[in-house]
């Protein structure tokens, strides 16, 4: 895919990944290259082991490449400080994962408020439960997780990873553990944040959610074999 290198948010350019595991390397990545635009909806699909969480990770500020660069809005993160890592991915990335990692002590107004409390925001309160209200749980706020289902469970993860207003949000595996219905509905959660302008990169295994992007990648043995 050609862009415009002035619109390009998330730049990778010959990118591998190689873990050594006693005297055997593994090759989890193979040169990739891949230019994301802010509000492109970008879905990754690819077997176990094909490199999909990998290529998460980095995108995530989560991991290093062994070679290759990786540029976040025009910036090469390879000069990144820890302090600059480690603000780009509590500022401007927001993550979901398989498991929806809730504190269950704690209501999804509570939930989605750690971020901002960490970041030492103000008005915490009303933005978390602006947040809840874009993704369908206005209802719930003072809810649990253990009264909630599983499906208002990942709508509160959303929640906690967009009420930063992050320039992109890293999806692994969001329907993973949610039946055919529930994750229909995730995908719409997602469908309507994107098309409020917010960047999104899924990973998945399933097709049928893969096909629910705007733009579909394949990943086999680490080596993108489509987009």
């Amino acid at each position: 895919m050609k862009s415009d290198p002035k619109k390009i948010l998330l730049h990778l350019d010959g990118i591998n990944k190689v873990y050594q595991d006693g005297v055997l390397k593994v090759h989890a990545l193979h040169d990739i290259n891949l230019a994301v635009e802010p509000g492109e909806f970008v879905t990754i699909m690819g077997p176990s082991g094909s490199g999909k969480s990998t290529l998460l990770h980095i995108l995530g500020c989560l991991d290093h490449p062994t070679t290759g660069r990786y540029l976040f809005d025009g910036e090469d993160t390879s000069k990144y400080s820890d302090h600059k890592l480690a603000e780009t991915r509590n500022k401007r990335i927001g993550f979901v994962f398989q498991s929806f990692n809730l504190l269950l002590r704690e209501t999804a107004t509570e939930n989605v408020s750690l971020p901002l409390m960490y970041a030492g925001a103000t008005g915490i309160e009303a933005r978390a439960k602006k947040a809840l209200a874009q993704v369908g749980l206005a209802e719930r706020t003072g809810h649990r997780p253990g009264q909630l289902s599983g499906g208002e469970q990942q709508r509160v993860a959303i929640a906690r990873a967009i009420v930063k207003q992050p320039d992109v949000i890293l999806a692994d595996e969001p329907t993973g553990n949610l039946d055919t219905g529930v994750g229909a509905n995730i995908m719409n959660v997602f469908k309507d944040l994107n098309a409020d302008g917010m960047t999104i990169i899924l990973i998945t295994h399933n097709p049928e959610v893969a096909a629910l992007g705007g733009r579909m990648l394949r990943l086999k043995d680490g080596k993108l074999r489509a987009d």
